[in-house]
């Protein structure tokens, strides 16, 4: 099974995480006004997630390191990314949210989907080297 596309995924998916997080750590009043979004009565509800991207960012460069060795991990990157995106879609179609929130669920269902392919992969090959 060929599986040397996942090392680039999860690289992709730490910058990805990693730079959302920054982006909200350090500048969320900047991307809530270019979004026209009003800001949560207190900035600490954004900065905590932020830092958990930029946890979870560290942990898709550990899975990129060693997918085999690190494969369970990559259920949590499957669990952060569903979280997210069935959130966002629920609320979407039931209540409606701001726009700003769409394009990031639509990149997390797509690792999603690519997460739990690689972990499905990873398995094959653990086993092979059995």
């Amino acid at each position: 099974m060929q599986t040397r596309w996942i090392r680039p995924l999860f690289v992709v998916g730490g910058l990805y995480d990693g730079f959302l997080g920054f982006a909200f750590l350090f500048f969320p009043s900047a991307l809530f006004n270019t979004f026209d979004v009003t800001p949560p009565n207190h900035w600490g509800y954004i900065r905590f997630p932020a830092l958990l991207l930029i946890l979870f960012g560290v942990m898709f460069f550990s899975i990129a390191a060693d997918p085999v060795r690190r494969r369970e991990l990559m259920l949590y990157g499957c669990g952060l990314k569903f979280a997210y995106c069935s959130t966002v879609f629920y609320y979407k179609i039931k209540f409606g949210i701001p726009d700003m929130w769409m394009p990031f669920a639509w990149a997390d269902l797509a690792f999603l989907i690519l997460f739990a392919v690689a972990w499905r992969q990873t398995g094959s090959v653990a086993v092979d080297q059995s």
